[in-house]
C-alpha cells in the first residue's frame, strides 16, 4: 500500500549547475552526489535531480512510498495503470519505478530503506 510521499525528482539540462542552485535554494549540500543522481534531504523528504529526462513542467515525478515495490507494482497494474519503467535498483538499497495511470500522468513508487519518518517536518 502507499505510505506517503517520499521524492520528487526533476530531470536537469545540466547536473552540475543544477546541484549549485539547488544547493542554495537549500541552504545545504545534497547528502547523495553522483554523476547519475544528485539527491538532498529537505525535511525528511527527498529533492532529487538526475541529467536525463525532460525538464520543465512535465517534467517533475513524485515518488510515493511503498514497503514492498513488486506487490505495488502489480496493485497499480491491475487497478488499470501501465508500467512506464520496470522496478529498479538504484543503489543503496533504494528501489522505484513508474506507472501511468489511466489518464496518462506519471506516478513514481519507491522503496527506501533510508526513509526516516520522524524526521518529516
Amino acid at each position: 500500500m502507499i505510505q506517503g510521499l517520499r521524492t520528487v525528482i526533476y530531470p536537469v539540462g545540466n547536473l552540475a549547475d543544477a546541484k549549485a542552485w539547488y544547493g542554495q535554494v537549500l541552504g545545504k549540500p545534497p547528502y547523495f552526489d553522483e554523476v547519475f543522481y544528485v539527491g538532498f534531504e529537505v525535511g525528511g523528504f527527498e529533492l532529487g535531480l538526475v541529467p536525463d529526462g525532460q525538464p520543465g513542467s512535465a517534467g517533475a515525478t513524485a515518488y510515493w512510498g511503498t514497503q514492498d515495490i513488486e506487490q505495488e507494482v502489480a496493485r497499480l497494474s491491475a487497478l488499470g495503470a501501465q508500467v512506464e519503467s520496470a522496478v529498479e535498483d538504484v543503489g543503496g538499497g533504494i528501489r522505484v519505478a513508474t506507472v501511468r495511470d489511466p489518464d496518462g500522468n506519471l506516478f513514481g513508487v519507491i522503496q527506501n530503506p533510508h526513509f526516516d519518518p520522524a524526521k518529516v517536518a
